[in-house]
């Protein structure tokens, strides 16, 4: 994850308007944390109320990347991960943070699991060249993998195992958008749009239309759109491997792992976009389904209130029954 570095005039797939006939102006900022473009554009009609809002949500995005990043040795996941095999005291919040893994973990079928870590290094894409892991090593990762191997007390963790680590990763960006996107109504702000890499919470609807639009990039045919959504009080998420992986003989490997066999998920999916009432349950559906392919994972999400997807394969496009009133041309 990155240090956040403001920046302005950034594009964005996301549709608002600058004003209304009543004055109201839609403010948008952009940003950089957690290794994604940020951006998050809401309405407002009092300058202060605005900047308020913006050094608000900047100051939490930093502090909760500073506390939860692995990539550095000084955050609380940093200190976790080096001490492997030794028990770690932990703050109130950390605790709050881990009982939501093991959430996670539950309703994910254990799909979206923190202890994926050796499993991902294992399967590395960014590798100049990559290459498939034998059977033992596989095996090997999958040892140091699964939240239940977690040892807990109120107050202290322990990873039993060296090797083993956590990674929130799979969850934290959306956790982030969903608390940033709560943020607005402390500042009497109504309606926002928080877009941390295309996780996305929608609050209201911005001036003079009845919704937030978002693009729906086209994983066949990347950089391109081949819809939108209209989004009002609902959360989009997406979950795809169309640019992450690599391929060896003609197969493809994405960077999705299933931690329950400890292999790349192979369901011929390119991508899964989900709407849902939070961006942490819409990241959560949206990873879970990919990895369980199209059948699975439309029955999952079709059984989950509030829920709807589409599915995107390399030859069709597999919708529950009401995703269509979220699509606009």
């Amino acid at each position: 994850m990155a240090l956040i570095q403001r920046q302005t005039n950034a594009s964005h797939s996301t549709r608002g308007a600058g004003a209304s006939d009543t004055g109201v102006l839609l403010r948008k900022f952009d940003f950089r944390a957690m290794g994604t473009p940020c951006s998050i554009q809401f309405a407002a009609t009092d300058t202060g109320q605005a900047n308020g809002y913006e050094r608000a949500a900047l100051k939490w995005v930093q502090n909760f990347e500073a506390r939860y990043t692995r990539f550095r040795d000084d955050s609380l996941v940093g200190q976790i991960n080096l001490a492997a095999g030794k028990w770690v005291e932990v703050d109130a919040e950390m605790d709050r943070m881990l009982d939501m893994c093991g959430m996670v973990h539950f309703m994910t079928q254990g799909i979206v699991d923190v202890t994926a870590g050796p499993l991902a290094k294992l399967w590395d894409y960014h590798h100049a060249n990559p290459r498939l892991p034998s059977e033992t090593e596989v095996q090997q990762a999958r040892q140091l993998v699964g939240w239940n191997l977690v040892e807990r007390k109120p107050g202290w963790i322990r990873l039993p195992q060296s090797g083993m680590s956590l990674d929130f990763g799979g969850w934290g960006k959306e956790f982030a958008v969903d608390h940033v996107a709560g943020m607005a109504a402390d500042f009497g702000l109504d309606h926002v749009l928080v877009d941390f890499g295309h996780d996305i919470k929608a609050v209201g609807n911005p001036p003079g239309r009845p919704a937030w639009h978002v693009g729906l990039e086209d994983p066949l045919k990347p950089g391109a759109m081949w819809g939108s959504i209209a989004a009002l009080n609902c959360a989009v998420a997406s979950s795809g491997d169309y640019q992450r992986g690599f391929t060896i003989d003609g197969q493809r490997y994405g960077h999705i792992i299933d931690p329950r066999d400890g292999r790349p998920a192979t369901h011929g999916l390119r991508q899964v976009t989900v709407v849902a009432p939070t961006c942490l349950q819409a990241g959560m559906l949206a990873t879970t389904a990919f990895v369980l392919g199209p059948e699975a994972g439309l029955d999952l999400i079709q059984e989950t209130m509030g829920a709807e997807a589409c599915m995107v394969s390399t030859r069709a496009k597999h919708q529950t029954r009401g995703f269509f009133q979220y699509v606009v041309t």
